[in-house]
């Protein structure tokens, strides 16, 4: 397939991989095509996980496309239905989403990892916001990443547009995992049938929950949790009394999303 996005299916798992040489940069099409590739992954009801990764073994993401800006390119263009990077603001996105970094995730590349809900990297790779450099504001890094690692981290980090190295975030918490790049798509496949093979409507309710309630106090997170339709629909599902029947009957339960 021509274009920057290309697609593999594995069963219940869609792997979108952003290929765009030399460096994976993106740009407003570019976005709107990811955002349309994680809609379309949100509507599809026999998809459960998706895997997104750059091609190649160098970059995953260099960040936005100067190319594109130096032609006239706004920072304030439309990058599409879940704005930069497709995801981290498309709205009701209640699946597991992995992000395998495969190599640098500079700038807009890991403002577009933000949006995952797992994050893989390889030993390799290193992350940088250096927006500094060239006074563009990382907004999305500025609201996202001290809900991400702690606050101080997160300020050092964009004010000085330093290198992180992965081992380094996965000590603040950014990345889950790091391994020889060898082994990052096959883990994330591990990761992502695993979940594939889990309670739909429990990741729903999850991911609902958490994003709704990040800001609030914990005792009206509590009550409000308890009257989002999300928790309902989970709680009087068919799958929650399979789950108990599965748990009695010593067997693996056989989910169905109803």
């Amino acid at each position: 397939m021509d274009g920057p996005l290309k697609f593999e299916r594995r069963g219940a798992v869609i792997e979108i991989v952003l290929d765009r040489p030399k460096a994976n940069a993106i740009d407003a099409p570019t976005s709107r095509a990811m955002g349309e590739a994680f809609r379309d992954f949100r509507d599809d009801d026999r998809l459960k996980v998706a895997i997104l990764t750059g091609a190649g073994e160098k970059f995953f993401c260099a960040g936005w496309d100067l190319n594109a800006a130096a032609a006239g390119e706004s920072a304030m263009s439309d990058y599409g239905v879940g704005g930069w990077g497709g995801s981290i603001e498309l709205p009701n996105l209640n699946k597991p989403v992995i992000c395998a970094i495969n190599g640098i995730c500079v700038g807009g590349g890991l403002e577009a990892a933000l949006g995952a809900d797992i994050i893989l990297a390889a030993d390799h790779a290193y992350f940088a916001l250096p927006e500094i450099n060239i006074g563009v504001v990382p907004d999305l890094a500025v609201v996202c990443l001290p809900r991400r690692i702690p606050r101080h981290v997160a300020l050092e980090f964009m004010f000085t547009g330093r290198k992180m190295d992965p081992y380094e975030a996965q000590r603040w918490g950014l990345v889950n995992e790091v391994l020889p790049l060898a082994d990052l798509m096959p883990r994330a496949r591990e990761i992502a049938a695993l979940l594939a093979g889990g309670p739909p409507l429990v990741f729903e309710a999850i991911k609902d929950i958490m994003r709704r309630t990040e800001n609030m106090p914990q005792q009206v997170a509590l009550e409000f949790s308890r009257n989002l339709a999300s928790t309902h629909k989970c709680c009087h599902s068919q799958d929650q009394m399979e789950g108990a029947r599965a748990f009695v009957e010593k067997r693996k339960p056989v989910w169905k999303g109803i």
